[in-house]
């Protein structure tokens, strides 16, 4: 017989800290009175809760269930049970109600904020920011963590049609509109004018280059002020894609390298390059453009070489289809930096998955949201990088890839 003073059953969370590519995850664990933790829920259909994904057999959990980020571990947490346990009553069924009374209503502070609609803000540069892969993956993500659209959160999107000159008039735009925290699309310029525009609304960068450098934060490590997020940089990136076009032409001599001065991260890019080539035996030879009116003699002057290289920043990212069609009408073998090149035509990538990056800047968002201040929130550098090539564009261009170019690759277009 069981003792009429016995503890009731408690649930504990249980998270197990994941990689970058989000492998962990937590289970709710059933504690029976004056014993460890030891096994799962056993009860159908309460079987394994899958708080990283948020489901349960089909279920939503709520946002009280959710750990505060997909790549960190999260305490124990003790439940309430719903009825009160005494002693002698049917596990099975105490087990069902009190699991599905934490399912119905959020816990302790969050309960607090369950009728609250968050306004998200989001500042983009190119001009079709909002429709691409790496949006999508931000969305999806944050709807995960329980900010569904229309319901929970707000997302405010704005962006200056490709042109600078419009940036700081559309971040005040929507610093007046009082959003919770502003996204600065990818670029270093988007983040410099979110930073502008406020110093008191948290500001999540997505993916600039060198942000010690432009100003946005004190160091990586402590950002300081209100601004954090992730930076593309990593050592050598750039100066690889210099041994990637060795590979497809073993002969190069020469290469040409277009990029956008304007953009602060061009210029630690370009010196890898140039480190890089050295070392190789290859010339470097630039060619710069800060309009899209001066794309066709930038690349006019570069048709001189046997290869390009392109630097990824908003104004080359905006004109990716005209430069992959350029590439290939001259016959130019050309190498960039993200993935959205080779889908536009281009012939091969090598960089940081944006995808990846964009699901990250979800969890800073998740995090500021709970209370964290961005000062104290260490900014993130890439940890995933992709190699994606266009056989297509290589046929067209009459190359023969070395087998070993695709079989690293993250993905083949043929």
């Amino acid at each position: 017989m069981e003792d009429a003073t016995a503890e009731p059953p408690r649930f504990r969370r249980v998270c197990v800290a994941g990689r970058a590519d989000r492998s962990g995850g937590c289970s709710w664990l059933w504690q029976p009175p004056g014993r460890m933790p030891g096994r799962r829920l056993g009860t159908a259909p309460f079987t394994f809760l899958d708080i990283d994904h948020a489901t349960l057999r089909g279920y939503v959990l709520p946002a009280s269930m959710l750990s505060e980020s997909d790549s960190h571990p999260v305490g124990p947490i003790d439940l309430p049970a719903h009825p009160p346990y005494r002693p002698g009553m049917n596990r099975r069924r105490f087990l069902l109600t009190s699991l599905a009374g934490a399912l119905a209503a959020p816990l302790g502070a969050e309960a607090q904020s369950a009728g609250k609609v968050w306004r998200i803000a989001y500042l983009s540069l190119s001009p079709d920011e909002e429709s691409s892969p790496s949006m999508k993956a931000l969305k999806q993500r944050l709807m995960e963590l329980g900010y569904v659209e229309g319901k929970t959160s707000i997302l405010d999107y704005r962006s200056a049609e490709g042109q600078p000159a419009r940036l700081a008039d559309v971040a005040d735009e929507l610093v007046r509109s009082k959003p919770d925290v502003i996204i600065a699309g990818g670029g270093t310029l988007t983040a410099l004018a979110a930073k502008r525009a406020t110093n008191s609304i948290p500001v999540v960068m997505a993916a600039v280059g060198d942000p010690v450098a432009a100003g946005l934060v004190a160091s990586l490590a402590r950002p300081g002020g209100n601004v954090t997020g992730l930076s593309t940089l990593a050592a050598d990136v750039a100066g690889k894609r210099v041994q990637l076009l060795i590979e497809l032409l073993p002969r190069l001599s020469h290469v040409a390298v277009l990029l956008n001065p304007v953009t602060p991260a061009s210029e630690r890019a370009l010196a890898e390059i140039k480190t890089t080539a050295n070392s190789l035996g290859v010339q470097v030879q630039v060619f710069e453009m800060r309009s899209a009116n001066e794309l066709p003699e930038a690349f006019k002057q570069a048709m001189r070489f046997r290869a390009l290289i392109v630097l990824e920043d908003p104004l080359t990212l905006g004109l990716r289809v005209n430069i992959a069609k350029l590439a290939a009408s001259n016959q130019l073998p050309a190498i960039y930096g993200l993935r959205v090149y080779i889908e536009a035509g281009g012939l091969m990538s090598y960089g940081a998955d944006l995808s990846h990056t964009f699901v990250r800047v979800a969890g800073y968002v998740d995090r500021i949201l709970k209370g964290a201040r961005p000062a104290d929130l260490p900014v993130e550098q890439p940890t995933k990088f992709e190699l994606v090539i266009n056989l297509k564009a290589a046929k067209a261009l009459g190359l023969t890839i070395p087998p070993s170019v695709p079989a690293r690759a993250d993905q083949v277009i043929e």
